[in-house]
C-alpha cells in the first residue's frame, strides 16, 4: 500500500475517533457526570466526583482510540478466504519515528498529567476525608470544627459528640454547612468507618486516633459501613446517619446531652482512644475487676480461678 493510501485511512480513522470521544464526553460531563457517586453532600465526596469525572472524560478517549483502531482494522484490513496470499506489510512496517514518538509523548503527558491532577486535588483541599491519623499532614482551612468520635467495635459503630458533654449515641447526626473531624477509633479489632455518601473512610484501629475531615454541604441521609472484614457479623455492621440543619442539629444535641447526662456519667471520661476494658473486653486494663466508672458493669478480666 503506497503513502497516499495510509494516509487517508488514519485521516479517516482520525476523524472518527475525533468525533466519537467529544460527543461521548459531552454526553457523559452533561447527563451522566453529575450523578455519580459519591455525590455532593460534603466537600470530600464533591471532590471524589469531580476527580472521577475529569479521570473518566481523559480515559474514555485513550479507550476509544484502541476501540476505533480494532473496529476499523477488523472491518476494512481483514482478510478474505479466498486471498491465500501471505501479507506483505513492506518497507514501511518495520516502524514509523513519527508515530513512535508521538505515542511516547501522548501517553507521557497524560500520565504525568493525571499524577499532578491527582496530587494537586489531595492537597489544595487541605483536609481529605480519608484518615490522616491523629497528627494530620493536611488540615481544614476553617476555624470552626466540630470534632465527632466514631468507636468500633464488634459489631456497631457508635459516636461521641466531645463539646456536648460527651454524651454516646447511636444515631450520627452532622450539622449542614459545618466542618468535621471524624476521630475514629476502635474498642477491639480493626474495623472501618466508611460513610460513602459523606466521602469519608478511615479505619478504626485500637488506640489509635485516625483523623478524617470533610465539610457537609446541604442536609441528606447517608449510610455507615464497616469497610474491613472484622469478623463474623462484619456484613452487619452498618447504621445510618443525617446532615441536618444547623438549628436542627443544636436542637438534638442538646436535647440528646440532657436526656443522656445519667448515662454519659457512667461512660468513661472522654479521650480520643480507650483501652479495650472500656467497653467490657478482656484486655485485663483494670486488675480483678476493679472499676472506676460504673457500678452495674464488669470491665477487664477476671483472673484464672476466680
Amino acid at each position: 500500500m503506497n503513502g497516499g493510501g495510509e494516509t487517508h485511512h488514519f485521516r479517516r480513522l482520525g476523524v472518527i475517533w475525533a468525533v466519537l470521544a467529544v460527543a461521548f464526553d459531552l454526553v457523559y460531563y452533561f447527563a451522566i457526570g453529575p450523578h455519580v457517586p459519591p455525590g455532593t453532600l460534603t466537600s470530600t465526596a464533591s471532590g471524589a466526583q469531580f476527580d472521577f469525572n475529569i479521570l473518566f472524560l481523559v480515559a474514555f478517549p485513550v479507550m476509544a482510540a484502541v476501540w476505533v483502531y480494532w473496529a476499523y482494522a477488523l472491518i476494512v484490513w481483514r482478510g478474505s478466504k479466498s486471498d491465500l496470499a501471505e501479507p506483505e506489510g513492506g518497507p514501511k512496517s518495520r516502524g514509523h519515528l513519527g508515530i513512535q514518538v508521538g505515542w511516547i509523548a501522548t501517553t507521557t503527558v497524560i500520565v504525568l498529567g493525571v499524577f499532578v491532577f491527582g496530587t494537586v486535588e489531595l492537597i489544595v483541599p487541605a483536609g481529605a476525608g480519608g484518615g490522616e491519623g491523629p497528627s494530620p499532614i493536611w488540615t481544614p482551612t476553617s476555624h470552626e470544627v466540630l470534632p465527632i468520635q466514631v468507636i468500633g467495635q464488634q459489631w456497631q459503630f457508635t459516636y461521641r459528640y466531645p463539646t456536648f458533654g460527651g454524651f454516646e449515641s447511636r444515631q450520627l447526626m452532622v450539622p449542614a454547612g459545618t466542618t468535621i473531624a471524624f476521630h475514629v477509633t476502635s474498642l477491639d479489632v480493626i474495623h472501618s468507618f466508611w460513610a460513602y455518601q459523606l466521602g469519608v473512610k478511615a479505619d478504626a484501629n485500637p488506640s489509635v486516633d485516625n483523623v478524617a475531615y470533610t465539610t457537609t454541604k446541604q442536609p441528606g441521609a447517608f449510610t455507615v459501613r464497616c469497610g474491613e472484614l472484622c469478623g463474623l457479623w462484619h456484613g452487619a455492621m452498618y447504621n445510618f446517619g443525617k446532615v441536618v440543619p444547623k438549628a436542627q442539629f443544636f436542637v438534638w444535641a442538646q436535647s440528646t446531652e440532657h436526656r443522656s447526662a445519667a448515662n454519659t456519667k457512667n461512660l468513661p471520661p472522654f479521650a480520643y482512644t480507650y483501652v479495650p476494658d472500656a467497653n467490657g473486653a478482656n484486655g485485663g486494663y483494670y486488675p480483678d475487676n476493679v472499676d472506676p466508672y460504673s457500678k452495674v458493669e464488669t470491665y477487664g478480666a477476671t483472673s484464672p480461678g476466680k
